[in-house]
């Protein structure tokens, strides 16, 4: 499969009564596969000409769709693709991490915008309410009233318990414990009347990577992402899983050995980018650095090359562990660092998985995400437009 195959979804029905679902599929196969023409997703969608027609004209009537230009070489009338139309919709993206924090504009194609950053030592939820209040202004200010009101929603990523990592990060336990009765819904709520949806900032990235990256290529996968704290997401059947307390694919709780043997530790304690931050305040480097300079590490290269060398044996192992319990077609990895960065650790982690015992597992092939440091605020915008628009539950996408 090359890079610009996507997987199929699944068919579509015919039946009075469930038009929203046909329209959802038919936006999911535009929003997957690029402009169609109707002939071409009747057939994918295994609906009537008809049918397609009818949805086709409703939806561009709504402004979502676009008409691209006809198609001419083939018997008959010439047909003209439908496809997604950007400005059809609108989402924000909040994205807090343990080190910055993002807001992000996205239309409806997924494309960003416009990115607002912030970064410090530690969360409170006052200066977040505070970061987003300034985003929403911002977003009025870029986008326009029109097209403001074309915003399905808030989308918030946040990291799981985050008050329960004051120790690790160096915050003061009273000011993270903040965040454990803290309803996102109702304080959004006081600065804003968009529908508000929030979950895991891990998960959150794998969506991103799903809808936009190089997930598109594999309907089933285990996704790695490295930010302060490892964590990830699962991908089966086309669909995200989210779990019934939607932390599906809490990957930095999974224990992993190291080679010197001792107690087994949780991959978040040995393959987290805090130790490349605790290296860096070793050498005596200003850790906020990593955040500020998001794309470009390249001064700080011995400390990086270490924490490569150190993590990918530990991701190796949990990549391994992962497909025991689900014969996942890839494992996929990503993370809040420059792409060179990235790069080199998905080629030392796919080194390392040879090494290990793989008896009674199909070792999982290794391959590069791409969203990179947007990758959590995207994942986060997408929900509320998935949400209105899209298909996203088992059995409504498949192989």
């Amino acid at each position: 499969m090359t890079d610009n195959q996507a997987r199929e979804l699944s068919a579509g029905v015919n039946q009075h009564g469930v038009r929203d679902h046909n329209e959802r599929l038919i936006l999911s196969m535009l929003q997957r596969h690029g402009a169609l023409a109707g002939s071409d997703l009747s057939r994918k969608a295994g609906l009537s000409p008809q049918t397609v027609s009818v949805i086709l004209r409703g939806l561009e009537s709504d402004g979502l769709l676009r008409r691209g230009e006809p198609q001419r070489g083939k018997i008959g009338k010439p047909s003209i693709p439908m496809g997604i139309n950007p400005e059809g919709a609108f989402s924000l993206g909040l994205k807090i991490g343990r080190r910055s924090a993002d807001v992000i504009i996205v239309d409806f194609e997924g494309t960003v915008r416009q990115v607002i950053h912030t970064a410090y030592h530690y969360p409170t939820p006052q200066a977040i309410l505070a970061f987003l209040g300034e985003g929403l202004r911002q977003a009025e200010d870029y986008l326009g009233a029109e097209k403001y009101g074309r915003i399905a929603g808030i989308g918030v990523a946040t990291p799981f318990e985050i008050w329960r990592w004051h120790d690790t990060i160096g915050a003061p336990a009273d000011e993270m414990d903040k965040w454990r009765d803290f309803s996102f819904q109702d304080e959004i709520a006081k600065i804003s009347d968009l529908p508000v949806f929030v979950q895991n900032d891990a998960t959150a990235a794998c969506r991103a990577e799903h809808a936009y990256g190089s997930g598109r290529q594999y309907s089933d996968y285990a996704y790695f992402y490295l930010g302060a704290f490892i964590g990830g997401g699962i991908v089966l059947n086309n669909s995200i899983f989210d779990g019934p307390t939607n932390n599906a694919g809490a990957f930095g709780s999974l224990p992993v050995m190291s080679d010197k043997g001792g107690k087994p530790k949780q991959l978040i304690d040995v393959a987290s980018l805090y130790l490349l931050e605790q290296q860096l305040v070793d050498n005596g480097i200003n850790p906020l650095r990593l955040w500020q300079a998001r794309d470009n590490w390249s001064a700080y290269t011995d400390q990086v090359n270490d924490w490569i060398d150190t993590t990918a044996p530990y991701i190796a192992q949990a990549a391994l562990t992962v497909c025991a319990v689900v014969d996942f077609e890839a494992v996929m990895i990503d993370g809040a660092m420059p792409k060179d960065v990235r790069a080199k650790l998905v080629e030392k982690v796919a080194e390392a998985i040879v090494d290990l015992d793989d008896r009674g597992i199909t070792a999982p092939k290794i391959v590069e995400g791409n969203m990179g440091l947007d990758a959590r605020s995207r994942g986060a915008a997408s929900t509320p437009i998935n949400a209105k628009y899209f298909l996203n539950s088992h059995g409504q996408m498949g192989g």
